[in-house]
């Protein structure tokens, strides 16, 4: 999904809002820990891809899917409300493992280390 600037900023608006969403108006505690990462925008502002990460994962990745899953429409109307826009995007959450790799490249490079050692 390749974003415009104005695709870009709006998904910096909708990043903000959704996590006050899901911090204050959510109470599912299935999705305790989560963080967003990014919101990516259709250029036309109608889809929005939502990644997100768990702070202590521990085989929690379902049970937050469901949570988010659970909470769509409130974390969708909550954005209505306080983004001016003509549509509020259809919202997907996407888990984004990112921060899983980047550790276990450090666990790498680490054992590296410690081997030549």
């Amino acid at each position: 999904m390749s974003e415009s600037r104005r695709a870009k900023r709006v998904g910096g608006q909708l990043l903000e809002e959704i996590s006050r969403a899901a911090r204050r108006v959510v109470k599912d505690p299935r999705i305790r820990g989560v963080t967003f990462t990014e919101v990516k925008l259709s250029n036309d502002l109608r889809y929005a891809r939502v990644y997100y990460s768990l702070i202590d994962e521990g085989g929690r990745r379902d049970e937050a899917k469901e949570g988010l899953r659970s909470a769509r429409g409130v974390i969708r109307r909550e954005v209505g409300r306080h983004v001016q826009l003509r549509y509020v995007p259809d919202i997907e959450f996407f888990f984004d493992d990112s921060l899983s790799q980047a550790e276990h490249i450090e666990n790498l490079l680490r054992q590296i280390r410690d081997s030549e050692r």
